[in-house]
């Protein structure tokens, strides 16, 4: 059976992934890589395998809401923002903020010339870590809706997932 290709890439880092000791610890990691992933590859993902799909869940109905308080993340079970405390995780509901007067102007404009871009690395949040999930961009291409996300990093078992999962 071949993996799907959120397996398939952490497969490859582990087979050829460069090592690293910092304050997370030991890490390999990659660099300049590409994940494509279709709407089939997305189910396959979440639908497929057992991933933490309702801490994934809560965790973005948080930031929906526009939560910033961390005790609400811990109440709801999500530990992993422990690590980079308050300041970081303010940062990433702002992007749930913006989604709207973008969604409004894409579906008024629907100008398939033009890439309407998301940028979350301008947060306010005090904090020396920008977020991993960079920017999204949206384009309309032959009546559909396009997206791609940049990233400047991400951990694989924790961050991608998430970021996947909300982009989902």
């Amino acid at each position: 059976m071949t993996p799907n290709k959120y397996y398939a890439i952490l497969g490859k880092i582990l087979q050829h992934g460069k090592r690293q000791s910092n304050k997370k610890g030991d890490i390999m990691y990659l660099l300049n890589e590409q994940l494509h992933l279709t709407p089939y590859d997305l189910l396959e993902i979440f639908e497929g395998h057992n991933i933490a799909r309702k801490k994934l869940r809560n965790e973005l109905t948080l930031f929906m809401a526009g939560e910033r308080d961390l005790t609400k993340y811990r109440e709801a079970g999500i530990n992993w923002w422990n690590y980079c405390g308050q300041n970081l995780i303010n940062s990433y509901p702002t992007y749930f903020e913006k989604m709207p007067a973008l969604i409004e102007q894409i579906n008024r404009e629907k100008r398939s010339s033009k890439n309407y871009v998301l940028f979350l690395g301008a947060t306010g949040a005090e904090t020396n870590q920008a977020p991993c999930l960079s920017l999204i961009q949206f384009q309309l291409d032959d009546g559909e809706l396009v997206l791609s996300a940049y990233q400047r990093s991400s951990d694989a078992n924790l961050g991608l997932p998430a970021d996947i999962y909300h982009l989902y």
